[in-house]
């Protein structure tokens, strides 16, 4: 990966590699800003006495997983990968835990006392308001585009807005053949299926294995175009099929042919939870003031395969937009985990909701908070040696660490050393893919614990 830098005053520069980087730290011209992502502040040299390139932030939204992917633009519409993120959103978790307090709640209200019924008094929303577990993707999204923003010269950022496009989908004989036969015909259909089906065949459940389009109900007896009536099918599934309706192929299996039925018809979630943020999401990306291109998913699939590149989020988002070329994409991926920034809850619940203990009324232990990266060197006893990892702070001072080969518990305070400051953020470093898509060591690669969180 490439390293960030800083010039004296704090105001971002170009990137370096990693070598470039150890030599100005050995002699004396650079110090450590941040550990995660990298980056170095060099001591002598301002922005203006340095030439800067265009650099473009990348993102490939995800109702899990986004793609960021940070790139220089090169000469003829291509571009060079410089780093590679994939942010793990926690979005789930947010959701359950409202559940679980609006149950704790109701509880209470119906079997300890009297309460007022609420459900009058919640105020009007307001326009363009989303729950709590969408608003996480977008704000979330946004605070790492900020946060490049800060690291490095971005000068645009590029998005997919739709993941499919679902004009073409709904109605593949819109007027005009040209929209349909152009380069990325069929691409639009193909990844909606492909997310859809989960990239296996619907007939055999088989995986990695080249995938044909096919009709449920075929075109011979009437089955439409339609997305509903679409599925993905192996060579060896496909051609046994062949003209016979789907009761008729599958009526030796009726729970197969019940799921096929009841998937085809099955709303698709994750697609569902993107479309809904994926104008708030540009309308965010438009506040930062940096010129922002919209794309679709089936154009990101089409750079993809024309420029025989692997499926992973990051690399995704370098493939986002119009592209003719790139460079550079065999790079390791920092991997950006949503942990949180702790919770206002300071009680224990049971399993009724009722309480069953309290939390310290303080979130700083010491000096030391939950989530911060530490080092603790530990001189004797059972515990003795060197520890680096995510603390989870107790009120009496013994902390628990988690490192990259395990809990550490009942560590003393005083031989902890904060690295960097918890910023609700996990870290990992994964191995760079090649064109096979198998992931690959690379050396020189700083290895983090998923757990890990700094600042």
């Amino acid at each position: 990966m490439a390293v960030f830098v800083l010039d004296r005053s704090g105001r971002p520069l170009m990137p370096c590699t990693e070598k470039r980087a150890r030599l100005l730290l050995e002699r004396g011209r650079a110090r450590v800003h941040k550990m995660f992502p990298f980056t170095i502040r060099v001591v002598d040299r301002l922005v203006e006495d340095s030439e800067l390139q265009a650099l473009r932030i990348k993102l490939d939204p995800g109702s899990k997983t986004t793609g960021i992917a940070l790139v220089r633009e090169t000469a003829e519409n291509g571009v060079a990968v410089i780093n590679l993120f994939e942010l793990m959103h926690r979005g789930k978790q947010i959701s359950e835990a409202l559940t679980a307090r609006r149950g704790h709640r109701r509880l209470r209200r119906s079997k300890l006392r009297y309460r007022a019924p609420r459900f009058l008094n919640r105020g009007n929303k307001g326009k363009g308001w989303l729950a709590p577990s969408l608003q996480h993707r977008v704000d979330t999204t946004l605070a790492w585009v900020n946060r490049l923003q800060r690291l490095a010269p971005v000068s645009a950022i590029s998005t997919e807005l739709v993941r499919f496009d679902m004009q073409a989908l709904e109605n593949p004989e819109i007027e005009g053949a040209q929209y349909q036969q152009g380069t990325l015909a069929g691409y639009e259909v193909r990844e909606y299926l492909l997310e859809k089906w989960g990239r296996t065949c619907a007939y055999c459940g088989a995986k990695g294995v080249p995938l044909q389009i096919e009709h449920i109900q075929p075109s011979a007896k009437g089955g439409s175009n339609r997305i509903s009536n679409l599925t993905l099918a192996c060579q060896c599934c496909n051609q046994k099929k062949g003209a016979a309706s789907i009761e008729d192929f599958l009526r030796k299996q009726p729970e197969r042919l019940k799921r096929i039925q009841a998937q085809a018809k099955r709303p698709f979630k994750d697609a569902a939870a993107v479309n809904a943020t994926r104008w708030a999401l540009v309308n965010a990306l438009k506040t930062t003031g940096l010129a922002v291109e919209t794309a679709s998913g089936g154009r990101t699939k089409f750079n993809r395969s024309q420029f025989n590149i692997p499926k992973t989020h990051a690399l995704d988002a370098a493939c986002v937009g119009e592209l003719d070329g790139i460079t550079g994409w065999q790079k390791p991926t920092l991997c950006l985990k949503a942990m949180g920034r702790g919770s206002y809850q300071r009680t224990r619940l049971d399993k009724f909701g009722c309480v069953r203990g309290y939390l310290t009324r303080s979130k700083s232990v010491q000096g030391f908070q939950t989530g911060d990266l530490v080092k603790a060197e530990v001189p004797k006893g059972k515990k003795t040696g060197s520890y680096t990892g995510r603390v989870a702070v107790r009120a009496s001072g013994s902390f628990n660490i988690q490192t990259r080969s395990g809990l550490v518990q009942g560590v003393s305070h005083r031989y902890c050393t904060v690295v960097q400051r918890g910023d609700g953020y996990g870290y990992q470093l994964v191995a760079k893919t090649d064109a096979t898509g198998t992931a690959t060591a690379s050396q020189g690669t700083r290895r983090v614990p998923r757990s890990t969180s700094s600042a």
